[in-house]
């Protein structure tokens, strides 16, 4: 069993940066990939990033590549999104996950944070 909390959200200004946090319990978060998902008023949950156990290969939804790095630190049982050159429709829920495998689908994360709320204004 794996409980996660984000933190980390905000209101923020086009162009501006934000760094989400994921802490993790549990002694086994070393062995999950993580992945970041989020979710704007009435629309779908969506892919941002994924990263492995490792930290050695990350994946990334084409509108944040190059804007967003996913990063861990496993000795404090975190994952990281810095987020960057914000937009305006970057404004969402971001939701963090843990799962067996790196994936771009929900389906493939076990595990679910309650997530926390990011505004970017124009």
């Amino acid at each position: 069993q794996v409980q996660l909390v984000e933190s980390g959200g905000g209101l923020v200004q086009a162009g501006g940066s934000l760094r989400l946090s994921c802490a993790a319990s549990g002694r086994t978060f070393s062995t999950y990939a993580m992945g970041w998902f989020r979710q704007a008023p009435g629309k779908e949950r969506e892919f941002v990033a994924a990263i492995n156990w490792s930290g050695s290969i990350t994946s990334y939804a084409d509108s944040v590549k190059g804007r967003f790095a996913i990063s861990r630190d496993n000795a404090k049982n975190t994952v990281y999104l810095q987020m960057n050159s914000l937009k305006p429709e970057d404004t969402a829920i971001y939701y963090c996950a843990a799962g067996l495998a790196i994936a771009a689908t929900e389906e493939g994360y076990d595990y679910w944070g309650q997530g926390t709320q990011v505004t970017v204004s124009s």
